[in-house]
């Protein structure tokens, strides 16, 4: 967390990540170009990095998209969540670089104005095979390059964290494209299987992480009952682990219920950032910190400590025979609840 917006501070394990990065994109392209070169000797230099390029961008988009289903069924892929926007970035510049390359190849040449040329050399929008594949192409780039400028933690402030969340979501539309771009580009001039196999696997790699993931998620909201007095039964003590905490959803809501030196605290599982899941972090020096990108939340009132102004909404509870018993509706966010005590005895009953 900073307190204002400025340059991006590189710490050691985003300069490795930076470096690894850059480092993979060069060496896939120097593996590409060789290998082309050698096998098609037919081909000029243009065309084949015009493919190296494509290609690594939409290898990178199928990493970006992975990486979220993946920190959700493993939390060993947190790291790469951290560093997502990083790759995000990157992907835009290689797509940028591939758009630039098939505009001077393929339009560039002419009277009219490039962009022009894009947009109105091909209107078969009826045809299959003849369908312009290109606006496709750049349409994904648009999405791209507007995720990558309002990448910075800025403008996920001042669009709101809703706005923002739904114009990254825009991925998916890009996503979308691409493969329309690769399918009724590449695949109508490209005979060999080889190449719908593997968009095929893309495709189903993509589709079955997120159901999955989804189906694993849909499996935590199932609702809890409330007993006669209003309060739900969450859980035992004895499962939540020190510092840690217990998920449950609660009148359409998933709540964290972490349990910390002695006393349970109940707060909204959504972090104010990005809507990452607080319940899956640990408390860190005394605060709930997320686990996606490292804010900050008092056990006690949901509030971000100064001078952040993050807010989450906070629930009342209660330890009751080694059972902790909340109350489904939620208090206004930032409202301090005094945590449940946890009596001797109690953390060890099931």
């Amino acid at each position: 967390m900073s307190v204002g917006y400025r340059a991006v501070g590189w710490n050691r394990q985003k300069k490795l990540y930076d470096g690894s990065l850059l480092g993979g994109i060069a060496l896939y392209l120097a593996l590409f170009v060789t290998l082309a070169l050698a096998l098609f000797s037919e081909a000029t230099l243009e065309t084949i990095l015009l493919r190296a390029l494509g290609t690594l961008a939409f290898l990178l988009l199928h990493v970006v998209l992975s990486i979220g289903p993946l920190a959700r069924l493993d939390p060993r892929f947190l790291p790469w969540l951290y560093n997502r926007r990083h790759l995000g970035v990157a992907t835009f510049g290689v797509g940028l670089a591939h758009g630039v390359f098939a505009l001077v190849q393929f339009h560039a040449l002419g009277d009219e104005n490039p962009l022009v040329s894009v947009l109105a050399s091909n209107t078969r929008f009826t045809s299959i095979s003849s369908f312009p594949f290109q606006q496709l192409g750049l349409f994904a780039l648009l999405v791209l390059f507007l995720m990558a400028a309002t990448s910075h933690d800025f403008w996920l402030r001042n669009l709101t964290a809703p706005v923002w969340k739904a114009l990254h979501m825009l991925v998916y539309a890009a996503y979308g494209a691409l493969v329309l771009h690769v399918a009724l580009g590449v695949l109508q001039t490209e005979t060999h299987p080889l190449y719908g196999v593997l968009l095929g696997l893309g495709v189903s790699w993509i589709l079955a992480l997120h159901l999955v993931s989804g189906w694993r998620e849909r499996a935590r909201d199932r609702e809890l009952a409330a007993g006669r007095d209003g309060f739900v039964d969450v859980c035992a003590v004895a499962e939540i682990p020190e510092k840690r905490a217990r998920v449950a959803t609660l009148s359409g809501e998933r709540v964290a219920v972490f349990k910390h030196e002695g006393r349970i605290s109940v707060l909204s599982n959504l972090c104010q950032h990005q809507n990452g899941p607080l319940g899956e972090g640990r408390i860190i020096d005394g605060l709930v910190t997320c686990p996606w990108h490292g804010y900050q939340y008092k056990p006690a009132c949901g509030r971000s400590p100064e001078p952040f102004t993050e807010r989450v909404p906070t629930f009342r509870a209660r330890v009751v025979k080694g059972r902790v018993l909340v109350d489904p509706r939620p208090l206004p966010a930032g409202t301090h609840v005094e945590p449940a005590p946890i009596e001797a005895g109690e953390a060890l009953h099931g």
